[in-house]
């Protein structure tokens, strides 16, 4: 998957670790760096693939249409709470401590073998631990613990630290702000990741996460600690993901168990919301496509320059994801009649997709190149290779029943918000520009899988 020709093709560690990583051909993980082996020869047929997606997509919407009149969800209500003893040692002040503790240390060792290890991540382990430990760890982790990143981050505990030394008076932050910073940020990662030339270099990774830190250091001492919920891209990432948790909090602040379907309907409509679920899906999406020989010859090529060509091709890439969500909620508007919020309010059903993208695109990353990673910090001698759990067969089977179950899922919660907010008559019409939604991105992510 290496390109031939002259400079490194963006993303040919994508999905992980960037160019960086395939510095070894004849390396066998080399194959796995996209984390879905090769992308152009997955054994499924294209017309079973496409199929099942669309009966998938046409049956959901005919039985909800049929069986579910009115709304079920109810956000942060709703959930069975867990014992009491578990709930104070969960939020006990030791408990979060450690966490953070954890966090931090975490972070000190990747910064030591950033400084002290070898400019090469077949060596080093901590282009492994940005990329695939933290980027694509944070998906499970969030899915079975909620928000983790909020107790782990490493910039909280520094802010805290640095907060007993100095404590200025923090400003409010202003709530047109809402989640744009996650989002910038986010596509900062995303940048860096896919695009920027030599992304897994211990040089590349302590200036971005140095001016990452700083940034966000700065920030947070002018707002306060609530800046990080917004303002630090890896925790808005986390708690996105974590709204569909069955792991949760009710309104009431008990720690309960849930209808992943509460939590999501729970997604706060703010500003941002819409951008920073397209960077995920639209980043994904370039991450897809970026090794395809014709994109890879086209930026090689191309008189702007490799980078600059490759950063258009992220940003398309987003804004396409975004313009066909916006038309949607133009026509969803134009059917059902004015709404004060047509692009937050079913911002929240992008987020299962999203996340069958992410699940698609970096499952074989995370098993192979998580435990490799491991085995590297852990500084073992001769330990042998971590293969992937799955086949080609199942691998591709997987990829496509992730994608599909995404937009399934989104469906689901797109309709029961459509039948809370319009009159019953306008309710499942108001849903068609949704499910045309749907089906592009479906046709789109498969054939990005199928290539």
């Amino acid at each position: 998957m290496t390109p031939a020709g002259p400079g490194p093709a963006p993303g040919a560690g994508a999905g992980g670790i960037g160019q960086g990583v395939v510095l070894h051909p004849a390396d066998p993980l080399t194959a796995l760096a996209h984390g879905i082996g090769s992308q152009h020869d997955l054994p499924i047929s294209p017309f079973y693939a496409f199929a099942g997606a669309f009966a998938a997509l046409f049956v959901s919407f005919l039985a909800l249409g049929l069986l579910w009149s009115t709304s079920r969800f109810r956000g942060d209500r709703s959930g069975l709470a867990l014992p009491s003893g578990l709930q104070r040692v969960a939020d006990a002040p030791a408990t979060r401590t450690a966490l953070r503790g954890l966090g931090l240390a975490a972070a000190l060792a990747v910064l030591l073998c950033l400084l002290l290890g070898p400019d090469d991540p077949a060596r080093n382990p901590a282009p492994g631990a940005v990329y695939v430990l933290l980027w694509v760890g944070l998906v499970p982790a969030s899915l079975l613990l909620g928000p983790v990143w909020r107790l782990l981050s490493p910039l909280r505990a520094l802010h805290r630290l640095l907060s007993g030394v100095w404590r200025p008076a923090a400003r409010p932050l202003p709530a047109r702000l809402g989640q744009w910073p996650a989002a910038v940020g986010l596509f900062g990662f995303t940048w860096l990741e896919l695009v920027s030339p030599d992304p897994a270099s211990t040089t590349t990774l302590l200036i971005a996460l140095g001016v990452y830190a700083a940034a966000q250091l700065l920030l947070a001492a002018r707002f306060g600690e609530r800046w990080f919920a917004d303002g630090d891209a890896f925790e808005a990432y986390s708690a996105l993901l974590a709204r569909l948790s069955p792991l949760g909090r009710r309104d009431d602040g008990r720690l309960v168990l849930r209808n992943p379907f509460h939590g999501l309907d729970a997604t706060p409509e703010r500003p941002g919301l819409v951008a920073t679920v397209c960077v995920l899906l639209g980043s994904t999406a370039y991450d897809g496509f970026s090794d395809n020989p014709a994109w890879i010859n086209s930026i090689q090529t191309s008189p702007l320059g490799r980078t600059p060509a490759a950063t258009l091709g992220l940003l398309g890439a987003i804004a396409l994801v975004a313009a066909l969500y916006c038309l949607c909620a133009a026509a969803t508007r134009l059917v059902c009649g004015p709404h004060p919020g047509p692009l937050t309010a079913f911002a929240h059903s992008l987020v299962p997709i999203a996340l069958g993208y992410l699940i698609a695109h970096y499952f074989s990353l995370f098993v192979t190149e998580g435990p490799r990673t491991v085995i590297m910090a852990l500084g073992t001698d001769n330990a042998p290779e971590p293969l992937s759990p799955l086949g080609p067969g199942a691998l591709a089977t997987l990829q496509v029943a992730a994608v599909v179950t995404g937009h399934v899922l989104g469906v689901i919660a797109a309709h029961d918000r459509s039948v809370r907010l319009f009159p019953p008559a306008r309710a499942v019409a108001g849903q068609l520009p949704l499910l045309a939604l749907m089906i592009t991105y479906t046709i789109g992510g498969i054939g990005l899988l199928l290539n």
